[in-house]
């Protein structure tokens, strides 16, 4: 037979013995291990995804030149707010001023030429009635009269063409906006046609528009929301936020105004457009930024803290505390994260008590202190 250690002895002596110097009706005391404990909350939650859109003016306008010529001037400074029709640039009028007096020459010429043959039909007319002439000479006199009053008309348009073209060598700004920086210098040649694309670009910022791309299946699901108004998919939800490159949130929220006709068949993606204020001019044209929009939500959620949920493998528990004290395990089906709680789609229901154990060890039929903690289910999902 193998000896008993003497420690192990000595402690079971301890043990057996101990209880012996007590009273023999007195039970031993219980250990009530202090565990933390939450209540179950419920509440509506809303979910969020976020989406990389670019920024773009509430109008962009391109400036482009209508006529061929060297830019003589430029009359604004780059980067500046400029006003609807103010002076942008001026292009070599001289060749277009030669046009107007070669048009205005031609319509004297016209304006003649018309006097004579209506002063020749003025003529034939009375001898013809009194068969003087033939038929055939009224019907040249009044050939001649209705050609010259023809040719009056065409040299009044090319007078009024080349004075249009005129206007052209002075290209004014659009709108009232943000100009960019030139593409062009003074005693650069431009044309109609410019390969080097447009002049410049003016910018109304005043409120700025973000475009961003959502997926079909996004897209299928705003539309089945919005039956019979699928056009208007997102208007109705509520108001976005943008995350700026610096991770701050900008302090304007904005409204979904349109989305695409038709789903990018190459990404598989529809365009969709918000429009923030832009007070403090802080938004520009071209940044990349984080659009926050809401794109689900749960009413009445129960929700529960993360570690207050014990997961193995696929199963998921909650220690919920009885009246008597005690900690039962309860299987629970757990639905989507929302911040740092579980939504909890089966298992438990508002106003439950549940011990966060952590990996505290706490046999069910042992009865727990029971430390209240106050927890904020007021954090929500922003994916």
């Amino acid at each position: 037979m193998k000896s008993i250690p003497s420690a192990l002895l000595a402690g079971s002596l301890t043990f057996f013995l101990l209880p012996s110097c007590k009273d023999k009706t007195e039970a031993p005391a219980a250990l009530n291990p202090e565990v933390n404990v939450v209540t179950v909350g419920q509440q509506t939650i809303p979910f969020y995804s976020d989406y990389v859109g670019e920024t773009f003016g509430q109008e962009d306008i391109q400036i482009q030149s209508r006529v061929d010529g060297w830019i003589t001037g430029i009359h604004f400074k780059e980067g500046d707010m400029v006003q609807k029709g103010q002076l942008l640039y001026t292009i070599d009028d001289l060749p277009i001023r030669n046009k107007i007096d070669q048009a205005q020459a031609n319509l004297a010429q016209a304006n003649t030429a018309k006097v004579k043959n209506k002063a020749e039909l003025d003529r034939v007319q009375p001898l013809t009635a009194m068969h003087a002439l033939s038929q055939r000479d009224l019907d040249a006199a009044k050939a001649n009269y209705e050609a010259s009053i023809s040719q009056v008309d065409a040299a009044s348009a090319a007078l009024r063409n080349s004075k249009i073209e005129l206007e052209y060598t002075r290209i004014t700004s659009p709108i009232t906006g943000v100009i960019g920086i030139s593409k062009v210098l003074v005693g650069d040649y431009i044309g109609k046609l410019n390969t080097g694309g447009p002049l410049n670009t003016v910018s109304s910022i005043g409120k700025m528009r973000v475009r961003f791309s959502i997926t079909e299946d996004e897209y299928l699901m705003f539309a089945k929301r919005k039956a019979g108004n699928s056009h208007k998919i997102l208007q109705d939800q509520l108001s976005a936020e943008l995350l700026l490159s610096d991770g701050t949130v900008y302090s304007e929220k904005g409204s979904i105004s349109l989305s695409n006709r038709q789903i990018d068949p190459a990404t598989g993606s529809l365009l969709v457009q918000a429009e923030f204020p832009n007070p403090q001019n802080l938004l520009k044209p071209g940044q990349y930024v984080k659009l926050r929009l809401q794109t689900d939500e749960f009413k009445d959620a129960i929700l529960l803290p993360q570690q207050a949920v014990n997961q193995i493998q696929n199963l998921f528990q909650a220690f919920v505390l009885n009246d008597s004290g005690m900690v039962k395990p309860v299987v629970i089906q757990t639905g989507k994260r929302v911040g740092s709680n579980w939504i909890i789609k089966s298992g438990l229901k508002s106003g439950d008590k549940v011990a966060i154990l952590g990996s505290m060890v706490v046999k069910p039929d042992v009865v727990i202190k029971a430390i209240p903690v106050t927890w904020n289910y007021d954090s929500t999902s922003k994916q």
